[in-house]
Parts: structure tokens; C-alpha cells; sequence
């Protein structure tokens, strides 16, 4: 519970900040960490007095020392920019965090220049604790910040290694490449069911000739991929069917059921298009080799 002293040197420190703004503005728009994004004095300006109304609320509240107070909850976004344009959504630098701690330096000289002696000690104090809380949020921040981006970027990658290819009116083939995990299988379903519907397909080729190794969960996700399709009124064939993944296969007892497979691509085109009626063959006349 807070005591009585604590109040007082709350509100106290608060007055201090209110009745010093404008002095404190001005030597935080001057500092590196400021400076050195803004694109003019007016924008540093601006930033630094958000910055102080933020920790000046959060003090006020008695939250100094709390990275989750409403006050430094409101300085995310900004710090979250600022930590962008100063490292690059590459984590928040020592620099950096050296720039955000000399923030200190204007408080505390105001604040021994206009403090009470009894209340020097702690003012300080909280003003410092306020200033570390500060730079915790920033890296909170940053590394909020660069997660979202690798998330996206990841999202990104995820689908463009999985795309689906227009083989043939009615006929589309989704390429898979490397180790299916269950995003990757999430990801490649959904872009093959919305393709499915977008070119009103009959037979969808899954091939994973490019699938280094079939294993009990990746035949599940191949299932129920096929099964997918045939509800949205597609048949798939999977194709790229290696003597070692099916010898590997038949060792762990997996199942492919009703669903057709091909050892190329080639064989499974021949397949869908044999679905469709349509004949594949050779246009080479007799006795040509």
C-alpha cells in the first residue's frame, strides 16, 4: 500500500514536471535519441513532450516502475517507430539504449536545481526508475515490432513456396518443396481449395517430387488435402511417388486409400487429362522412333 511519504513525493514530482515542460522539452528534442530521427526541431519537439506526458502520467499513478502503466502503454507506437527508424527492426542497439538513459540527465540536473533537500533522494529516484521503465518499454517494443515483421515475413515465404499452377483447363498442380510442417500443409490446402473454386477444377496434381521424405504426418496432411478437394468436387492425384518414398511407405504401413498416384508429373498430367476424356499419345506416324 502506498505510504503517505510516497504520495507526496509523487504529486510533488509530477508539479516538478508540469512546472519544468518546457525546459525539459527543449533539452530532450536536443538529445541524440530524439534528434537523430526527427526530421526537423518541430517533430523532435513533439516527440519529446509525448514522451514526458507519458512517463509523467505513469508517474503520477504510481506506476513509475510498471512497463504495462496506461501512461507508457500510450508511448508504444511512437517508441516502437522511433526504435524502427533508429536499428532498423533489428532490435534495439546499446547505442540506443545509452541514448534513451541520458534522458536522465536534464531531469535530474532540473530537479537537484529546484528540489526541496528533504525530497531530493527520492525524487531522483523515481524520476531514474522512470526513465529505466522507459527504455524497457522501447525494447518491448522493438522486439514486438520485429517479431510482427518475421510473422509477415514468414506468412510470406510460407506462400510463395507453395503456389498452385494452372497445368490445363480443369487441371491445376500444386509443386511441394522441402519439409511439410503444418503451416506450410494449412497454406497449401487453402490456396489449392480457393484455386479450385476460382478455375471451377477437376483433378488437382499434388506432387512432391521435391518432398525429401513421407512420414506418417505428412501422408495425413496429403489426406486430407485429397479429401478437401473431392468435397470441393476436384480429384487429386499425387505424383513424384520416388522407389524410396514408396518403399518408405509401405515399411510404415501408410495408406494413401483411394486417392491415385503417379511417379512423375508427366503420368499424372496424362491421368487428369485421361479424366477430363481427353487421350494423350504420341503424334510420331509409324515406324518412327
Amino acid at each position: 500500500m502506498t505510504t503517505t511519504s510516497d504520495r507526496q513525493i509523487t504529486t510533488v514530482v509530477s508539479d516538478f514536471l508540469d512546472a519544468q515542460k518546457e525546459s525539459i522539452v527543449a533539452q530532450w528534442a536536443d538529445s541524440p535519441f530524439f534528434r537523430s530521427v526527427a526530421q526537423d526541431s518541430d517533430q523532435a519537439a513533439g516527440d519529446s513532450a509525448e514522451v514526458l506526458r507519458g512517463i509523467r502520467r505513469s508517474i503520477a499513478a504510481g506506476d513509475a516502475d510498471s512497463p504495462a502503466a496506461d501512461g507508457f502503454n500510450d508511448l508504444r507506437s511512437l517508441l516502437t517507430a522511433l526504435a524502427s527508424q533508429l536499428d532498423g527492426n533489428e532490435g534495439v542497439s546499446p547505442r540506443t539504449a545509452v541514448e534513451v538513459s541520458d534522458l536522465k540527465k536534464p531531469l535530474l540536473r532540473l530537479w537537484q536545481e529546484t528540489a526541496d533537500a528533504e525530497l531530493l533522494t527520492a525524487g531522483a529516484l523515481l524520476l531514474s526508475s522512470a526513465v529505466d521503465t522507459l527504455r524497457l518499454v522501447l525494447v518491448e517494443s522493438a522486439l514486438a515490432s520485429a517479431k510482427e515483421t518475421l510473422a509477415i515475413q514468414r506468412e510470406q515465404l510460407t506462400e510463395l513456396s507453395t503456389p498452385v499452377i494452372k497445368l490445363w483447363d480443369g487441371v491445376l498442380a500444386i509443386p511441394l518443396i522441402g519439409t511439410l510442417d503444418s503451416m506450410r500443409s494449412q497454406v497449401a490446402t487453402e490456396s489449392l481449395l480457393q484455386s479450385i473454386m476460382t478455375h471451377q477444377a477437376k483433378v488437382a496434381i499434388l506432387d512432391i517430387t521435391g518432398v525429401p521424405t513421407v512420414d506418417t504426418m505428412v501422408a495425413q496432411h496429403l489426406l486430407k488435402t485429397a479429401m478437401a478437394a473431392r468435397l470441393m468436387g476436384a480429384e487429386c492425384v499425387i505424383s513424384g511417388i520416388r522407389p524410396q518414398i514408396a518403399n518408405t511407405m509401405v515399411q510404415l504401413g501408410i495408406d494413401l486409400g483411394e486417392v491415385a498416384t503417379r511417379a512423375r508429373l508427366a503420368d499424372a498430367l496424362a491421368y487428369a487429362l485421361n479424366r477430363l476424356g481427353l487421350q494423350v499419345g504420341s503424334s510420331a506416324g509409324p515406324g518412327v522412333v
